[in-house]
């Protein structure tokens, strides 16, 4: 510690045992703080030491994506909540009218039935399409339901934004999800459309893994991670029958949302898949 900068409250100027004390006490309580806001990290040894190295400049995307994940992590208290959802029934729905979704230039993919599904759960749990201002101690919860759409280009991870999400039917958000992810992959995406999402999901379906920790897209309170489809075996009215499930984790913000609200959420997200009619009747 610096004796210089220590507030001096001693008799003649000096620093006695009780200031260094009281310093001591303040710089570890304002630590903390410092690495929550993003505290510079310490510089990084010289690995040419142990061996070659080779330097390469990040994208614009990926430094851009390097930024907001990082203030994503030191912002939001994450919490992940992983679960299955039966989509025995579902599948043949979507294989049935996935010709409507192609004569409108869409694709009618599983993800995009569970983006229709989320959209409408939105509507349900409020406290999963806000955000938080802690300056305020206030919470926004948001009036409208824009999804943002995880999209994996050649120059990195890319979210366009589908606006007003639970007002259109799963043709539209199939066409919809089409073009903004081939915008991405050329390069033609525009700024302001991936802008004021309110809510993100992503798919690691098409490669691989079943369960996974996304980090909730700030200043969003949650994500959905879609893993890869597999088949098990389920007891049904006391047979054992074969059934496709399809791997789910919910991150979410503590701040604003419980345990408990997240496992209603996920639940609700279940069932409107296990039983497609339910999103008819209630949706």
């Amino acid at each position: 510690m610096d004796l210089t900068k220590v507030p001096v409250s001693g008799p003649f100027g000096r620093v006695s045992k009780d200031d260094v004390t009281r310093a001591a006490k303040q710089a570890s309580e304002v630590r903390p703080m410092a690495a929550a806001a993003g505290a510079s990290a310490p510089p990084l040894p010289d690995f040419e030491r142990w061996g070659a190295v080779e330097r390469k400049k990040m994208s614009l995307i990926r430094a851009i994506t390097a930024e907001h994940l990082a203030l994503a992590w030191s912002q939001v208290p994450h919490v992940t909540l992983c679960d299955k959802a039966d989509i025995t029934e579902l599948e043949p729905l979507r294989k049935q009218y996935a010709g409507l979704a192609e004569q409108e230039g869409g694709k009618l993919s599983m993800a995009v039935m569970v983006c229709k599904i989320v959209a409408q759960a939105l509507r349900k749990f409020p406290a999963f399409n806000a955000s938080v201002d802690m300056e305020a101690h206030e919470i926004i919860y948001k009036q409208y339901v824009h999804l943002g759409i995880a999209v994996n280009t050649p120059r990195g991870l890319m979210v366009p934004t589908v606006r007003d999400a639970d007002t259109k039917n799963m043709v539209a958000l199939a066409v919809e999800i089409q073009a903004l992810a081939a915008k991405c992959r050329e390069g033609k995406i525009k700024r302001e459309e991936m802008e004021g999402s309110t809510f993100t999901v992503t798919n690691l379906g098409r490669v691989c893994g079943t369960y996974y920790t996304p980090l909730v897209n700030y200043p969003e309170v949650a994500i959905l991670g879609l893993g890869r489809a597999y088949e098990e075996p389920a007891v049904v009215n006391s047979e054992i029958v074969k059934r496709t499930v399809l791997p789910l984790s919910l991150a979410f913000d503590h701040r604003v949302i419980d345990g408990a609200d997240g496992a209603a959420f996920m639940g609700w997200i279940k069932e409107a898949i296990k039983q497609p009619l339910l999103l008819a009747l209630n949706g």
